[in-house]
């Protein structure tokens, strides 16, 4: 697990990639600003939200990860660290966690069976098991302030967490994959229903947008599926202020 983390550390903390972070989130806040930060892993993006200058809710369930978020921002009192799942409802789910690659520990047993054989994901093994408290985006809220921004990245859990929010922050983002596209449309679905109207999207790592202008819902859920499955992942992005999300 150390050498998987390492090797997080150095993809996450490349040369560059903190200037290129900054840059694409600096349209999603500033100075004084609240983000959420749901799959925290490494801490790249808190990281970059504080070099913005905005406070941050940084939740990673994994303990080891838990450990080294206290290690890089356990002096930031602009960081506040939950060591939380996040989902529908409060209560308890099974963390399952992939020792060679924590990146993608998950508590969908749905997202362990889709990629079971799929291309791309030849040789993962989820070894480990972990019961942990679930929270919700709505009780973060109430505990730690409206949030202006969320990331969410937890690997097939992702509607389960929007499930969980009861009021639209001015925008988020969510992870999605071409194994599990059913689980981006149903956060497409949970997000109008908050009141989205316009989405964007990054494939892979890169910080751009794929559309020079935003998405109706149904014009990104047709792009979602039209993906080959060597796209693999990336992240759809909405806001109550479409010109955030303008290519």
């Amino acid at each position: 697990m150390s050498s998987a983390i390492g090797r997080s550390l150095r993809v996450y903390y490349a040369p560059g990639r903190a200037a290129a972070l900054d840059e694409f989130h600096r349209r999603f806040m500033a100075a004084g600003d609240l983000a959420f930060d749901i799959g925290a892993h490494v801490g790249d993006r808190t990281a970059s939200f504080r070099r913005l200058g905005a406070q941050v809710v940084a939740v990673e369930p994994q303990p080891r990860l838990a450990r080294l978020l206290r290690l890089v921002f356990g002096r930031d009192a602009g960081v506040t660290r939950v060591a939380a799942l996040v989902g529908a409802a409060p209560g308890e789910a099974v963390l399952r966690l992939n020792s060679a690659n924590p990146t993608v520990a998950t508590a969908s047993a749905d997202f362990i069976a889709a990629a079971n054989g799929a291309p791309g994901w030849e040789g993962q093994r989820w070894d480990a098991e972990l019961r942990l408290p679930v929270t919700t985006l709505a009780a973060l809220a109430a505990a730690h302030g409206r949030p202006d921004f969320v990331k969410i990245d937890v690997e097939g859990y992702e509607a389960a967490a929007l499930a969980g929010l009861e009021v639209a922050p001015r925008a988020l983002s969510f992870e999605f994959t071409t194994i599990q596209r059913g689980v981006a449309l149903d956060c497409l679905e949970r997000l109008a229903a908050l009141g989205y109207r316009r989405f964007n999207a990054c494939l892979g790592e890169a910080m751009a947008f794929a559309h020079a202008a935003p998405l109706e819902a149904a014009a990104m859920a047709s792009w979602l599926a039209g993906l080959p499955a060597a796209a693999n992942s990336g992240d759809v992005y909405a806001s109550l202020e479409p010109e955030r999300i303008t290519g």
